[in-house]
C-alpha cells in the first residue's frame, strides 16, 4: 500500500491528538510501565502547533485514513508537545552550524510496521536539506530508536526525561548527518 503525505493543517489537531494517544499507548506497552506512559502523554508527548505552523508537520495517510504523523524543525526545541513549551519564542536554528530536529512522530498501531515512519522521515530529511541543514538530530524513545538506527542515525547520548511526579522515560539522543 502506499502511503501519501501531506502538511498537517490547525483543523487536523483533534486528529492528531487521538493518534498521539492511541501511538504511545499501543506502541510504548512494551517498552515502558503504565505510570510512565501515562505521564508522558501528560507531560510529554503532544501536539506542537508550531510545527504546524511553520509548515514542516506532515500526515500520513494509508487508503485514506490517518496512519501516522511526524515533522522535522528548523527551531531550537528538541522534544516535547505544546504543553512542554515557555512562554519564550522557540528561536530559529542556523542551518550552518545547527542540527535540524526530527520531532513529533506517531503512527497508529494497526499502522506499523508498513512504512508509514519512513515515508515521513524522508519528507523530513529531505525538506531539512532543501532547508540548507547539513545535520539531523533527534530524541528517540524505545520503540522509535530501532526505526532511527535503521534510518543511519547515531546513538550520541542516553537520556531520561524527567516526568514530573513520575518515573522518568528512558531515550536516546541521535544524529545523522544529512
Amino acid at each position: 500500500m502506499d502511503v501519501t503525505l501531506r502538511l498537517a493543517g490547525p483543523n487536523d489537531v483533534p486528529a492528531l491528538e487521538t493518534l498521539i494517544y492511541e501511538s504511545v499507548s499501543g506502541l510504548s506497552e512494551r517498552f515502558y510501565s503504565p505510570a510512565q506512559i501515562s505521564g508522558a502523554l501528560a507531560n510529554i508527548f503532544g501536539v506542537d502547533t508550531q510545527l504546524i505552523s511553520d509548515g514542516t508537520y506532515y500526515i500520513a495517510e494509508l487508503d485514506g485514513q490517518l496512519a501516522g504523523s511526524g515533522g522535522w524543525s528548523k527551531r531550537m526545541t528538541l522534544f516535547g508537545g505544546d504543553q512542554t513549551k515557555s512562554a519564550a519564542p522557540d528561536r530559529l536554528l542556523d542551518p550552518r552550524t545547527e542540527a535540524a530536529r526530527i520531532r513529533a512522530f506517531y503512527v497508529r498501531p494497526q499502522s506499523a510496521r508498513r512504512g508509514v515512519a519512513t515515508a515521513i522521515l524522508q519528507a523530513c530529511e529531505s525538506a531539512a536539506r532543501d532547508a540548507g541543514f547539513t545535520r539531523i538530530e533527534l530524541v528517540a524513545t524505545l520503540p522509535g530508536e530501532p526505526l532511527y538506527l535503521a534510518r543511519g542515525y547515531a546513538k550520541v547520548e542516553a537520556m531520561q526525561l524527567a516526568i514530573p511526579d513520575g518515573e522518568p522515560l528512558p531515550a536516546f539522543r541521535m544524529i545523522k548527518i544529512l
